[in-house]
This record gives C-alpha cells, structure tokens and sequence, in this order.
C-alpha cells in the first residue's frame, strides 16, 4: 500500500488475482471502530434499512456489500486509498487520521468530531475493471 500521510497499515493479507485500480468497480465489506477500540454501529443502522441482497454475513457477522469505483471518492478517503491495490479476498488493517475520514464534522451519535479510525477492509470483487 501507497504510504499516504494519516493512514497506517496494521495488518495486511494479500488476496489473488490482480490488484484493484483507480476506475475499477469493486465490492468491499468493512468494520470500523473508534481508536478506543469501540465498534461504530454504523452497518446496525445500515442493515436495518437495506435489501437482504446487499448483506453477507460470515463467521456469524453481519457485513454490508459496498460498492463503489475507485478514484471518485463515494466512500472516505482512507478507505478508498486503502482498497487500491488489494486483491480480491485480501484484508487490511488500518489507522486512519480524521482528515481521511469524517474531519470535524463526524456522524451525530456514531462518530465524534475529529476521530481517528481503525478500519477493517475486505475486498470481495472487481465487478468491472477500468480501461486499459
């Protein structure tokens, strides 16, 4: 991974096949956590509301299938630049800084202004890649 200021990788596991690339359309499963190691509930509220299509659940855990295509920043930056060049069932662990998240603003009851992240991150799928 790219080193990019406010984001550190923890723990890695490289999947297979190619890496991901800004234009391609991927989908991904994430958990998030404050730096205090609380979980944010953020998929509990998502799931509640969304297609049982869109839910996986592994190892008993519920997971939301993102997707979103690289390089036009539909999720937080942290994560997006996280996803570039995983492979498909590859992990990451990482650290990311509040400028790379939800700055000064966080999510009213889930996420407190200025907080740093621990972000956990599968990459399931290339759906489409970008053209050559």
């Amino acid at each position: 991974m790219k080193r990019l200021s406010g984001l550190k990788l923890l723990e890695e596991r490289e999947g297979e096949g190619r890496p991901a690339q800004k234009g391609d359309r991927v989908v991904y499963n994430s958990r998030m956590f404050l730096n205090k190691g609380d979980e944010v509930q953020i998929q509990a509220k998502q799931i509640e509301q969304l297609p049982k299509d869109m839910i996986r659940v592994v190892d008993g855990v519920s997971f939301v299938d993102h997707k979103t295509v690289l390089g036009t920043r539909q999720t937080i930056a942290g994560v997006e630049h996280s996803l570039m060049g995983m492979k498909v069932g590859g992990y990451r662990k990482v650290r990311i800084s509040p400028h790379l998240a939800y700055r000064d603003k966080g999510i009213s009851d889930l996420i407190p202004p200025d907080s740093v992240l621990i972000c956990e991150i599968w990459l399931r799928d290339i759906v489409s890649a970008c053209p050559s």
